[in-house]
């Protein structure tokens, strides 16, 4: 396929021509590093998006907004036409942010000592929720692989030994992050069951639900795939990893039950900004015009994938499943020989080869790392000759 978008320029984000405008991938380290750690992708949003938030930047006036019934239908329409489910325009609560949704969850749907359970590896901030909120956190660990070219795997047996009485809420990342696996049917027919049987409830965060890499995949909400779970659980999605828009704090809750959505709705009053009104714009514009620049994006990490899994096959001792989802990719350094005398091996290849990966402890496991290939050709390449230098050493 040919795209007419451009995804191989590499754009300045350290001294942009325009102005003095810091981001947390390029500015939080020296330099000299090429970061490829946040989820943050080098590419440009869509032309459509741009050009949305242009006409609204020229209208002058930023006051505080109301959600656009049309955002409402266009998601509708989206969530129909891409993953088969329908939903309606008044099950969305539109927030500034995943993040700030699941701890909101914790705290408008469980009470102060009660458990919140999620798998690990997980993003960073899944752990974080219930010692913020004052909950009890509550971990099953994932299968790793079990051999070279195998998936991460949940483990229902160690999902369902971490519950207590106490559990209540259940965060849960569908396709998943770090690892980029899509869960298999088999694995979430076996999760329902244990929600229904253990009367959880549910914070489904599928913020990385359009990026499936493999030809032909298809999402399929959790919630659609179960309608008996619907009225237990929260889907959050977002503009923010597909199109590049994170920077906008915007991302939808979808909640068809009306109990737990006023609820949620309740809790969030005073502890969260009106909507962004940009980023409302922008949403709207992503998931109404934006199908061919994500397609074009699909191709390009595609791409990128396979370049990434052939430079880890000549990495003696690092192993990685190729992600199926998210342009994210989860690296298994505990075995790599150049890094045996290393505490941390994000840090080692931070300080000898400089390159700035996430750390996979704060994930809840050391030894790992998280590579952002969202990023140019020219500067993957560049990042990956770096790695060479020290795990080929």
């Amino acid at each position: 396929m040919t795209s007419t978008f451009d995804f191989a320029t590499p754009i300045d984000r350290r001294h942009p021509s325009d102005g003095d405008w810091p981001s947390q991938k390029w500015h939080r380290f020296d330099a000299d590093v090429l970061p490829l750690w946040v989820a943050d992708m080098d590419f440009r949003s869509p032309p459509a998006v741009i050009e949305a938030l242009r006409a609204r930047v020229d209208h002058g006036v930023y006051g505080y907004g109301l959600v656009p019934s049309s955002l409402r239908e266009t998601l509708c329409e989206w969530s129909a036409e891409h993953y088969g489910w329908s939903i309606e325009p008044d099950w969305q609560l539109w927030l500034p942010g995943v993040v700030p949704a699941l701890h909101m969850a914790s705290l408008a749907l469980t009470e102060p000592g009660d458990g919140v359970l999620t798998v690990t590896p997980i993003y960073p901030p899944f752990l974080q929720v219930a010692r913020r909120t004052g909950r009890e956190s509550q971990q099953a660990a994932m299968r790793p692989p079990e051999t070279p070219d195998g998936d991460w795997r949940l483990d229902l047996e160690a999902l369902e030994a971490a519950i207590t009485p106490r559990t209540r809420l259940l965060l849960w990342c569908h396709p998943h992050n770090p690892t980029g696996r899509v869960w298999s049917a088999a694995e979430l027919e076996g999760l329902a069951a244990l929600v229904e049987r253990h009367d959880l409830l549910v914070v489904s965060d599928e913020l990385h639900c359009d990026l499936l890499l493999d030809d032909g995949a298809r999402h399929r909400p959790l919630a659609a795939m179960f309608p008996a779970l619907a009225e237990r659980t929260l889907t959050l999605w977002a503009p923010s990893k597909t199109f590049n828009l994170a920077g906008l704090t915007t991302a939808c809750a979808v909640i068809p039950d009306a109990g737990l959505r006023r609820r949620f709705a309740e809790q969030a009053k005073g502890l969260q900004p009106d909507g962004n009104v940009l980023g409302l714009v922008a949403a709207e514009a992503a998931y109404r015009h934006g199908e061919p620049w994500r397609q074009a994006l699909l191709e390009t990490l595609r791409g990128h994938r396979r370049r990434l899994a052939e430079r880890v096959a000549s990495w003696p001792g690092v192993r990685m499943a190729a992600p199926q989802s998210t342009y994210l990719a989860w690296l298994d350094l505990r075995e790599a020989p150049a890094l045996q005398d290393a505490d941390s091996p994000q840090q080692a290849l931070l300080e000898r080869a400089g390159v700035a990966l996430s750390d996979g402890a704060d994930f809840g496991w050391p030894g790992f790392a998280r590579l952002n290939f969202g990023t140019t050709a020219e500067q993957l390449e560049a990042a990956l000759e770096r790695m060479d230098t020290l795990l080929k050493s």
